[in-house]
């Protein structure tokens, strides 16, 4: 498929005749693509030392467009057994955090593909993966020397992981490795075995989302069982590899913190052709690391029909792991009432716990009586378990005592989820004796240290707290001041007065700090680093956080962005983009909240609205657009009429400040914000154009719910009509401009949603044009796709909104 379709009656002949060929944007927008990168930084679990790691430029079109497998919702290299869209490193350099000294790593490979890296417990060691010629490589980087070494010549299998993980201590890994013997890869021949059968015997309402890259034929199971058989080994830092176990077509694979045994999740036929991987037959056994199965834990069945719901589960067992805090006791949940929200109960789901070596009858941890959302472990007295219910928004943490399960839990927070100004952080994780992530709690194991992002008013402000475990109360140690944005990496110490931080403002990139809470202010930050700024012709671009009132009084914010040197006053308003992103809510109070930092660095996205600031607009960017529905009312039964209101309040307030032109102002946004954009040119006069990147725009073809819409379309016909821009395709008289990676594989985003919105704006004769990306899936990646996409975003913005004159209303 060619790289671009255009509407012909649109664009000169000298634009047609470069159709189908990459198109590179002016170069202040190339340069912009091209600025360095990273690096990003991985505290080491002791605070010694920290792993910074390089970021290249961009993949070029051709890495993107390498073979790849579509199967069960994995995307795979046949090749390498591994995911096939990674996110490389070409580099890593270790900073002694007490003397700032950096030093680079040596013996890495010319061009190298680093994929994972993770630290050991004690920080002698970094294992990480590598791409090599012939498959994932397992490599070892001793710190000490910063020498970094292949540790074995088999290769690993990383088609659903890294394929490597640390067993207790810091001398062994598990490793996924590829068997030594293994029929040759199936071949995906063009004369079929027969028909691809499908059939339903009838049942409850299920939960069926438009799932992508699903298995087709019975060849593509063969294939899916190929790349995935594994055999188990544990690999010593000396080199040394013992093989373990028969080989699995394995999903997962988790050892206990003591390394002595390891939690398999086993895929058994028949497998689906209606849903992905996470939801086919599964065998859960335990492992030793001698090859002994010790246990078959669970046996779950094919779950193609589970209850329709947000807050819907399968039924029976699931989530089986490790506690991170005992030697080997596994944890898991049991849904109540066949998973199903509909059913009211008092308790929907169990935790429950069972030590090694399975001969004591499973102990309940505690009766949530909403959904178990995540648990951080302690020890025997300390874990906290947090529920939450999605369709009321509602969340709560629980304090148990895992060594004493008849306690009673305890009730530390209760919060709504999307009030984000009384959350209360998330607590500081160390590493314990078996190398695994437990709460940090002072000496006395009387406190633990929470952060967060600190949402307010004014802003995002991250904090340190220090939580006193007993009376439930918190101690503000420290908090972001302005004019910075500075959040906590890490404690360095068993009080939390020293830590490490990670600090940026307006004109300077992250940078690594140690600061000391017990000094005097002048002298308390230490800079660590000292990253230039990648992108200095963007100097001076001035940021604000606007807040303003849509007309029924709920509280809207913005972020505007000027171009360097623009002065509203001096040089009048500009064209604009404005580029959003809708979210449901249940209160207006919620929905009014501040997020964001008015300090944080201006990194410029290029797969975001700020790169148009080089070519001279002012720009728009996350003004809140909440869909409220508070108590029984369901958010997206008024979602045009709230959309209405928060685009016209946001063109209202940018005009009035003078940065802005009522009839220069351009919609913009990405999957559920393209949506949005389509839906305001559809229903509004406010834009002059539009720019909608991998949407949907029939929520009929999503029909199983979409966003945090649970109900089915044939429970809300009309909502699902009314919302659809697709079927107001005949009052959109704006150009709208419709990108899509042709490889979306996002669910509900299939590139035909908008290649029909482009047929029936085409047929319509409204101004549009539709450019698919080849090879690109919901985000885009190659250099040559990114380029492309600015070049096609600067030209419609140029043709439509720059130089556009005052039009009348419809």
């Amino acid at each position: 498929m060619t790289a671009v379709v255009a509407v012909t009656c649109l664009f000169s002949a000298s634009v047609q005749a470069i159709e189908g060929k990459y198109q590179l944007p002016p170069p202040e927008l190339q340069a912009l693509v091209d600025a360095p990168r990273g690096p990003e930084f991985k505290l080491g679990p002791q605070n010694k030392t920290a792993l910074l790691i390089s970021l290249p430029n961009l993949p070029s079109i051709a890495e993107v467009s390498q073979p790849e497998l579509r199967l069960a919702g994995l995307r795979l290299n046949p090749k390498m057994r591994a995911a096939s869209r990674v996110n490389f490193s070409d580099g890593l350099s270790l900073l002694d955090l007490s003397t700032g000294k950096m030093r680079k790593v040596q013996g890495l490979p010319p061009k190298v593909k680093i994929a994972d890296t993770v630290w050991s417990e004690d920080e002698d060691w970094v294992a990480f993966s590598v791409w090599g010629r012939n498959g994932v490589e397992l490599w070892l980087l001793d710190v000490e020397e910063a020498q970094a070494r292949r540790l074995i010549a088999e290769r690993l299998n990383a088609t659903t992981g890294a394929g490597f993980s640390w067993l207790n201590g810091s001398e062994e890994l598990l490793v996924r490795l590829l068997p030594r013997s293994q029929k040759a890869m199936p071949f995906n021949l063009s004369v079929p075995d027969g028909p691809a059968t499908q059939e339903s015997r009838g049942g409850k309402l299920s939960q069926n989302r438009t799932y992508q890259d699903l298995l087709k034929t019975s060849r593509d199971a063969d294939m899916f069982d190929w790349q995935l058989q594994t055999q188990l080994a544990v690999v010593n830092v000396n080199g040394s590899v013992r093989r373990f176990g028969p080989h699995m077509v394995l999903s997962r694979a988790l050892a206990s913190p003591d390394g002595k045994l390891v939690l398999t999740t086993q895929l058994r036929r028949p497998y689906s052709y209606q849903v992905p991987i996470e939801r086919f037959a599964q065998s859960i056994e335990v492992w030793t690391t001698q090859g002994k199965k010790v246990k078959t834990i669970a046996e779950q069945a094919l779950r193609e029909r589970i209850p329709n719901g947000v807050d819907a589960v399968q039924a029976g067992p699931r989530g089986f792991a490790w506690r991170n805090d005992e030697p080997a006791t596994l944890f898991w949940l049991e849904a109540q009432e066949g998973g199903d929200p509909e059913v009211h109960s008092k308790v929907h789901d169990v935790m429950m716990q069972q030590a090694s070596p399975f001969n004591v009858a499973p102990q309940k941890l505690i009766e949530l009586p909403w959904r178990f959302s995540s648990v951080q472990w302690g020890n025997d007295n300390l874990a906290l378990v947090t529920e939450t219910w999605a369709k009321t928004r509602d969340t709560r943490t629980w304090r148990i005592h895992p060594g004493a399960p008849l306690i009673k839990p305890e009730l530390f927070f209760i919060r709504k989820t999307e009030d984000q100004y009384t959350n209360p952080g998330v607590p500081v994780m160390s590493l314990n004796q078996f190398g695994r992530s437990v709460i940090r709690t002072t000496p006395d194991g009387q406190f633990m240290f929470l952060t967060g992002t600190g949402a307010s008013p004014e802003g995002d402000r991250p904090f340190l707290d220090k939580f006193h475990l007993a009376t439930e109360k918190s101690t503000r140690l420290w908090r972001s001041k302005a004019p910075y944005y500075e959040e906590v990496l890490g404690i360095l110490d068993d009080n939390g007065t020293q830590i490490i931080t990670s600090r940026e403002s307006l004109e300077e990139r992250p940078n690594l700090f140690i600061r000391n809470l017990t000094a005097a202010a002048s002298v308390q930050a230490t800079a660590l680093t000292a990253f230039p700024h990648p992108t200095p012709q963007m100097r001076g671009v001035q940021k604000r956080t606007l807040r303003y009132q849509r007309d029924d009084g709920v509280e809207l914010s913005a972020t505007l962005y000027l171009p360097p040197g623009y002065d509203p006053k001096r040089d009048g308003p500009r064209p604009m983009l404005i580029w959003a992103y809708p979210r449901e809510f249940k209160s207006a109070e919620a929905a009014s909240q501040v997020s964001g930092s008015p300090y944080r660095f201006n990194r410029i996205n290029v797969q975001g609205p700020m790169v148009m600031l080089a070519r001279g607009y002012t720009v728009l960017d996350g003004p809140t657009m909440p869909i409220i529905g508070e108590g029984r009312r369901e958010p997206n039964d008024t979602f045009i009429e709230q959309l209405k209101m928060d685009a016209e309040a946001a063109v209202d307030e940018v005009v009035k400040l003078g940065v802005a032109d009522r009839s220069r102002i351009a919609i913009g946004g990405h999957s559920y914000g393209a949506f949005m954009a389509a839906n305001l040119l559809a229903h509004t006069n406010l834009f002059r154009a539009g720019i909608a990147r991998s949407g949907a725009y029939n929520r009929t073809l999503t029909p199983f719910g979409f966003q945090s819409e649970d109900r089915t379309y044939w429970r809300a016909k009309e909502t699902y009509l009314d919302m659809s821009p697709f079927h107001f395709a005949d009052e959109i008289d704006e150009p709208l401009l419709l990108i899509h990676g042709e490889d979306d594989n996002n669910p509900g985003t299939f590139p035909l949603q908008s290649e029909r919105m482009y047929q029936a704006l085409a047929g319509l004769g409204t101004p549009t044009r539709l450019v698919m990306l080849p090879n690109e899936s919901h985000i885009y990646r190659a250099r040559e796709s990114i380029l492309h996409m600015l070049w096609e975003q600067d030209q419609w913005m140029s043709r439509y909104v720059k130089n556009a004159k005052p039009v009348s209303g419809k």
